[in-house]
């Protein structure tokens, strides 16, 4: 009846090792695979089609900006995604999730808001609904 779509596998340009630690901002396209740990913020331009895979050991402390992201370790900040997030089973976000398509598997926690719509951060000034007895 129903047929899931099967993502083709990204292909992945960088891949940081189990045990590399890295302090300060990535900003990467393509690909990124992530085993290890990055303390600053992940960013890929959106409308890129640039994908960033989390392993169950790796960890990002700080905000992640990326067209896709496919999470089955932890974010300690906020996701921003203009197209997918996908939160495996093992996945925990401390932050909120900005998504377009949002998939999770049971087991993931997110430990804040889910709002929907691609690029959801940067709609600081985002029209307001009309107030009750106001002209249109």
């Amino acid at each position: 009846m129903f047929k899931r779509k099967q993502n083709k596998p990204a292909k992945i340009q960088t891949l940081i090792g189990a045990k590399t630690r890295i302090n300060g901002d990535v900003e990467f396209t393509g690909g990124l695979h992530l085993d290890g740990q990055i303390n600053g913020n992940v960013k890929a331009e959106a409308g890129s089609g640039a994908v960033i895979i989390i392993s169950e050991q790796g960890c990002i402390e700080g905000s992640v900006t990326v067209p896709n992201i496919v999470l089955n370790g932890i974010v300690k900040g906020d996701i921003d995604a203009d197209a997918r997030v996908e939160l495996g089973p093992k996945a925990r976000v401390l932050g909120n999730v900005h998504y377009e398509t949002l998939e999770t598997a049971i087991g993931a926690q997110i430990t804040g808001k889910l709002i929907h719509g691609a690029g959801s951060a940067d709609k600081a000034a985002a029209p307001q609904p009309p107030v009750a007895g106001e002209p249109l």
